[in-house]
Parts: C-alpha cells; structure tokens; sequence
C-alpha cells in the first residue's frame, strides 16, 4: 500500500509505541471513517519490524469488516492474515470466540500476539457477571495471555450503559478514558473526513382521518413529531408510507445529481427497515432511473455485491443491516435514513459511512431523514460528536439469573450478518403486531382503522454541523 498516512494515525501510532513500553492495554477512539483499520495494521507492522510481537489476531462485529482487516492488513504488512501457513496471523468475527478449540488459544501462551478488536463496544464486562458473551470471551481467553491488546472504537459507549470489556473508566464520574482519541471536528479540519449536512424533512399539514364504520373523523397536525405524540401512528409505519418514501428520495437524488457533475462515481445509500421494505425503496428508485441493488442478510454472496458497487458507479444501494458499521465504501455521500432503529449508536454508525473523504472535491455528506423527534436530537448533537451523558458509565445490576453464557441479540445477529435490526441493545423493541387500531397507509382498508395523508406544505430544516 503506498498511499501515505494520515496525521492523527501517525500521531496513535506513536503514541501506542509508547504505552505498550509500560501497559500492554491500549484504547483507540477515533471517528467513524477516520482510517482506524490502516492505523492498527501500520502499528503491527512496526511492531513486527520492531520484534515485539510474531503474530496478530484481529477480531471484528461482522463478516463484512473481518474481510477489510484482511485485505488491509495483507496490503500493509505484505503477509496473508487468513490463519494459513505462512499467514502472520488471522482475523474471525467476536462471534466465532467460543468456536475456536483451546489448541487456537494456546498461541497466545506460545508466542507474543497483538489482538486487535475493533468496534470493541459491542464486548461488555470487567467481571464474568456482568459480561456479555463477547465480553467473557475475552476476559477469559485473551486479556491475561495476549502481549499487547488495541481496542478501536468510533462510538465508544453501549446502550445498556454496561463497562466496555478492557475499557478503563475514572473514579467516581464513570467517564471513559481513551488513550488516544481523535473526534469528528478534528477530522474534519484536517480534511479526513467530510463535513455532514443533516436534512430533517417535516409537513406543517399532516391529515388523519379515522374511519369508524360509516362515520369518520379527521384532524391536522402542525408537525410530524404532533402526529406521532398525539395519535396512534407510529414512526415505522411513516416510513412505509409511499409519500414519505419518494419525498426523502427525492431529496437524495437531487443531492446525488448535484454532486455527481463534480464527482461522477458518488453514490448514495438507503437504510431499510427490512427486506420488503428494502424492495419497495428500491422500486421507487427504480422509478427514477440509473437503478440500484438491494444487499440483506439474506442476499448471496452479500459480500460479493458489496464489493462489486464499491468498485462500480452505480448510483444506489439499499441495505438491511449490512452496511451500517465498519464498511467501506468511500464513494458514499448521500444517505437516506429509514431505518426504525434510532439508537445513537447505530444513527452514528450509519452516518459514518458517507463521512469517508477521497479528496478535494467531496468535502459534505448529506443525510436526510424524518423529524421524528429522538433522531433530531441526535443530529443535534452530532456537533457535540461524543456525548457526555453516553460516554459515562452507570453501574447497573444484573438480574441474579443472567449468566452471561447466553450471546445476546447483537451477538447472534453475527451469524447472519445483521447488525442492523439488532443494534438497539435492547432498547428498540421488535415491533408488535397491528392492535384493533391499524394505520391504513394509502390503500390498506382496515375497519377500524386510520388514513394519513400529507399536504404539500412541506419543509426542510438543514443542520450544518460543522
């Protein structure tokens, strides 16, 4: 790879070199899109230069991000780090931990080994009780054998307000203490990282009409957050409406014209709710020309379709839980949300992956979205890039039942290659099925039942982060 480094990688690089001489720990939290996989893969290789370690294991969330610490890693190091003769070393999901046989472990014991975890979030527990599975993995099989440890984050906090696994935190405020930290302002000023544009889409006449048998009843609302507070729609249901689907791509397309006459490869990205939600996007985009390919967790070969947009000039891609963390896809600028999750976790994720730069030319990123209340708080804190209140830890007490044996939700997602639906950490739950008040959308008759329609007064708040 003969691409030069950036400052800030220069700067961890240097830095780590230092700590490991007194701590073998170390703990990287650098914005998403910043380049922490080239970072880790140049640190290896002076360590290896420098005869400090003989080997390096990498462990990643996803099947998708294991494959790009191999292709970069290999790239940098000039060796293979597929776990075969003549490899200097391997990378598995944290999902495949519990499968390797304690003859995998004992390299740990038999030669000095860098483990490298990215997006180390998802791993929970300073102690087996109040571990996730991830989490006692590592704490029993690596913390205490590996020669040195990097734990790379680009959202270091969990939603379950659980300690991150090797994670140290101040005493008594709880706040998460970084070894090296690098944030989006400071990416954005040294041009690593575009400068997002947020786009909330709001209607000041919203009409809901109640069909009771032969009678109905209707009622305006000045607002899309009035409308989800004071009726019985719901914000998934908004996203599955026809009209709030083609206006948000609409505005994604016309953004991703605009910067392709600069940028001719730029392309856009649309984060589904499911797979049928996934289908009726892409038809609309369809509708609009250029085309799109859709990528699920049940797509064949999903890695294969991945890499074959990240290489083309297609327009679009729709994805369900594939490409919301840790992907790289640097010709992404547009993205348009729909996806039901709204975690700060994964709404921070997900705008990472049109933060990327490639160069002079593709300074902003554009998301657009709903004004749905807890997602325009996000976006308003975005400026803040590591919110306080989710960087501090809070002891929580685990039920006496909670063994911890069990892999969570976001852990079992991992054999399927679906972050997405499952990122939430508990606190998005799954949605239920449809009561007696079912949302009719443009088509679906339902008695009783509701019917919401948009005027054509809409509006469009830009948030210009930085």
């Amino acid at each position: 790879m003969t691409t030069s480094l950036r400052g800030w990688q220069l700067s961890c690089i240097d830095t780590a070199l230092e700590h490991f001489t007194s701590t073998p720990h170390f703990f990287c939290q650098a914005t998403p899109g910043a380049g922490k996989t080239r970072m880790a893969a140049e640190l290896a290789s002076r360590m290896l230069k420098q005869d400090r370690i003989d080997l390096v294991m990498c462990f990643a969330p996803s099947c998708q991000v294991v494959e790009g610490f191999r292709s970069t890693f290999a790239d940098v190091l000039g060796r293979r780090l597929d776990g075969q003769i003549g490899a200097v070393g391997t990378a598995f999901t944290y999902q495949a931990m519990e499968y390797r046989d304690e003859g995998f472990w004992q390299l740990l014991d038999d030669y000095r080994v860098l483990v490298v975890f990215d997006e180390i979030h998802h791993c929970a527990g300073h102690d087996p009780l109040l571990s996730n599975a991830w989490g006692q993995q590592i704490l029993h099989r690596i913390q205490d054998r590996a020669a040195f440890t990097l734990a790379l984050s680009g959202t270091p906090w969990r939603s379950d307000d659980r300690a991150i696994v090797l994670a140290r935190y101040s005493t008594p405020e709880g706040h998460l203490i970084c070894d090296y930290r690098y944030g989006l302002k400071e990416a954005i000023a040294d041009a690593v990282c575009r400068s997002p544009r947020i786009v909330l889409l709001d209607n000041q006449k919203v009409k809901l009409t109640e069909e009771m048998g032969p009678e109905s009843t209707v009622r305006m609302f000045p607002s899309i957050a009035k409308l989800l507070g004071e009726s019985p729609v719901t914000y998934e249901e908004l996203l599955r409406h026809d009209d709030v689907i083609n206006r948000l791509l609409d505005l994604g397309c016309s953004k991703l014209n605009e910067l392709r006459q600069i940028k001719p490869d730029a392309a856009g990205l649309v984060v589904a709710t499911d797979i049928e939600h996934a289908h009726q996007i892409a038809q609309a985009l369809e509708l609009r020309g250029g085309g799109c390919c859709i990528v699920t967790n049940k797509t064949p070969d999903a890695q294969q379709v991945i890499n074959a947009f990240r290489q083309s000039s297609s327009r679009w891609i729709v994805a369900v839980g594939m490409i919301s963390e840790g992907t790289d896809i640097p010709r992404l600028q547009v993205c348009c949300y729909l996806s039901r999750i709204r975690t700060e976790l994964h709404y921070r994720q997900v705008l990472g992956r049109v933060l990327r730069r490639t160069g002079e030319s593709d300074g902003q990123a554009w998301l657009f979205m709903l004004a749905e209340p807890t997602l325009q708080c996000m976006a308003e804190r975005v400026a803040d890039d590591l919110p306080e209140d989710l960087a501090v830890l809070n002891e929580v007490q685990m039920p006496a039942s909670t063994s911890g044996s069990t892999p969570s939700s976001i852990e079992a997602a991992d054999n399927i290659n679906n972050l997405d639906d499952s990122i939430g950490y508990g606190k998005e739950q799954p949605i239920e099925a449809a009561t007696t008040n079912i949302i009719s959308l443009e088509g679906f008759a339902v008695e009783p039942g509701y019917q919401v329609s948009f005027s054509q007064y809409y509006r469009q708040q830009l948030l210009a982060c930085f």
